[in-house]
């Protein structure tokens, strides 16, 4: 479908494309074995300017543009999921400086992540606090003219590698999700450290390991907006965010319906290509549909966004849950398609498989997304 992309937009993905074919899938399997942060990759990327896409102009980007980042990360993701999130994620850690920071904040912090010279990381997520946002247990006490952290994050994409953090502490225990507030914690802090990296299933390429603070000391100026903010800091920030997982879904079912017909053209049974089988035909027609829907969704809630739509809780929750559903399904499928071959890691479309599922996790289950999606639509009803 003809999405009526600006010339700029047709810019942004032809170049994003260029980067994932030509720098992203010749390693795509390295890094998913070895598990190194790609930091090749991420200098193509930074060189290309794709982290400008998402910081204003007044601090080194090229204006805070959502559909833009969609398209970006959708091609990336189409090479590899694991690569592209290395990239997402440090739009989801720099959205909560962009939207929440003051002048001195933005000043400081966003030129070097529009270059790409730095790159950011968001921390809620702790043992106890997955979905329950509100059950996070890092504390961060007021001292003078500084924030004691104390606590423990995990599941932290770019973790380690990310240079510039937003973490979201407890300032008031007794207020339950009013009393968490928003820092932004540099790498280096001293009491600031890292455990293990975790060994996943997909998206291997990323880095993803535990924060620790121990009596970790940042200027009381690193708070971001007020105390007591923290909830709000993060559901603006996966307002914005959440589109952009479904655009690495949406990258990654594409990437895995492109190899699917390709495979059904080349793989020859009863003596004839099985892109021929009535049985293959109907699968690839629904994957393309599926894949369409997906997109369409997508673009829209990123158009939304850019428009100054304000209250996009539920089409980006819808975006990332279906898109993200929709990438299960397609790349199961198109590994049916190649049959036992798709089983094997030889052949690239179970990489697909690994790296679409994650997509239904992380930034809030499908499950949450739902229930984000009835409350909001029966709160609108009610009207």
């Amino acid at each position: 479908m003809d999405y009526l992309l600006t010339d700029e937009q047709k810019m942004i993905k032809e170049l994003a494309h260029k980067i994932a074919e030509e720098k992203v899938r010749p390693v795509a399997a390295k890094y998913d074995i070895s598990e190194e942060y790609p930091w090749e990759v991420i200098k193509v990327i930074a060189e290309s300017d794709l982290f400008r896409l998402f910081i204003p102009e007044e601090y080194g980007g090229m204006c805070v543009n959502i559909m833009n980042l969609c398209l970006a990360t959708e091609e990336l993701s189409r090479a590899c999921g694991g690569i592209a999130v290395c990239y997402a994620a440090s739009a989801l850690g720099t959205f909560p400086i962009v939207l929440f920071g003051n002048e001195e904040q933005k000043k400081k912090y966003l030129p070097d992540l529009a270059s790409g010279k730095k790159v950011a990381a968001f921390a809620i997520t702790e043992p106890e606090a997955g979905s329950d946002a509100s059950a996070i247990k890092t504390t961060a006490r007021k001292e003078g003219d500084y924030y004691i952290l104390n606590g423990l994050k995990h599941f932290i994409t770019n973790g380690g590698d990310a240079e510039t953090y937003s973490v979201i502490a407890m300032t008031d225990k007794s207020r339950g999700a009013r009393g968490a507030s928003a820092f932004i914690v540099e790498k280096g802090t001293p009491g600031f450290t890292f455990g293990k990296k975790e060994d996943k299933f997909g998206i291997r390429a990323s880095s993803t390991r535990e924060l620790i603070f121990t009596d970790c000391k940042i200027p009381a100026k690193n708070l971001l907006s007020r105390e007591g903010m923290g909830f709000i800091v993060t559901m603006k920030t996966f307002d914005m965010s959440r589109p952009g997982v479904a655009a690495q879904a949406l990258g990654i079912a594409q990437g895995a319906l492109e190899l699917a017909v390709k495979y059904a053209k080349e793989r020859q049974q009863f003596g004839k290509s099985i892109s021929s089988f009535q049985g293959i035909q109907w699968m690839l027609a629904d994957m393309a549909t599926e894949v369409e829907a997906a997109r369409a969704l997508v673009y829209s809630c990123a158009r939304a966004i850019d428009a100054g739509v304000k209250d996009v809780s539920k089409e980006s929750a819808m975006a990332k849950m279906y898109t993200s559903d929709v990438a299960m399904k397609v790349t199961v499928d198109a590994l049916q398609i190649f049959g036992g071959y798709g089983y094997m890691k030889d052949y690239p479309i179970e990489k697909y498989v690994r790296d679409a599922k994650i997509t239904q996790i992380y930034e809030g289950t499908n499950q949450v997304q739902r229930n984000i999606i009835a409350l909001q639509l029966i709160r609108e009803m009610a009207k």
